[in-house]
């Protein structure tokens, strides 16, 4: 199973870059389950993503609802050739979906892509907001997911590296880069918007527009490499 993780934008020129590997992945006019955040604007983000789905590859997108505050049913994605995780309010997607959404994926693995708070709760430890580390600032107040302290929970456990997103729109590389120092993940992906991360295994491939930045720990701090679409990391 290829994880493709999408860093956010909405720049509809990188479409067919961004999601047509992943549908190719799910096999010939494939049926998408696209799990949406339901917080009141469920019929926008349905027809959003529908379109951009649609635009990068004949596919047949399902929509299945997440929501808040509710258990999602993963029989929802039964029939499906693939998944699709899109953005919005990352500790509400975390809260509905780590638990059963992860398990059905261990047990019948499908080509998965996630858009934003998609990408960042696929990791093992799911980084899903904050904007303070023992009341330090460590990125923008509007990146905090209305979060105070920096949180990581349990995610679907497709990859063991956190993932944050939006990193040069919202300056959020400063806090994957506090969780990984803390020790609070191992280590971690930032992805900037209209750029995407197939990762395969231990391998990783970078395409789109802006980087990818790969944070391990390094003593008391962190290592940073920020790799360009082409490139291909070693995880």
């Amino acid at each position: 199973m290829t994880i493709h993780l999408v860093g956010g934008g909405r720049d509809a020129r990188f479409h067919a870059e961004l999601y047509g590997p992943f549908l190719a992945e799910a096999g010939p006019d494939p049926v998408v389950a696209c799990l949406l955040l339901d917080e009141g604007e469920l019929p926008e983000q349905s027809e959003r993503w529908t379109s951009a789905l649609r635009a990068a590859a004949p596919c047949r997108p399902r929509v299945l609802p997440v929501v808040p505050g509710e258990d999602f049913d993963p029989a929802g994605i039964d029939g499906a050739d693939a998944v699709f995780v899109g953005g919005g309010l990352t500790p509400a997607y975390a809260a509905a979906l780590a638990g059963p959404l992860g398990r059905r994926l261990a047990e019948r693995p499908l080509p998965y892509a996630g858009f934003s708070a998609g990408a960042a709760i696929a990791a093992e430890r799911a980084l899903v907001g904050g904007w303070l580390s023992d009341g330090v600032p460590v990125c923008p107040e509007d990146a905090a997911e209305d979060l105070d302290e920096l949180a990581v929970v349990a995610g679907l456990g497709l990859l063991s590296a956190a993932v944050d997103v939006h990193t040069a729109q919202w300056g959020t590389l400063p806090r994957l880069a506090e969780a990984v120092a803390r020790g609070a993940v191992p280590y971690g992906l930032a992805i900037d918007e209209n750029t995407a991360l197939a990762v395969d295994g231990r391998t990783a491939a970078v395409r789109g527009a802006g980087r990818v930045h790969l944070v391990r720990p390094d003593g008391d701090g962190v290592a940073l490499r920020s790799h360009r679409a082409g490139a291909v990391l070693t995880l």
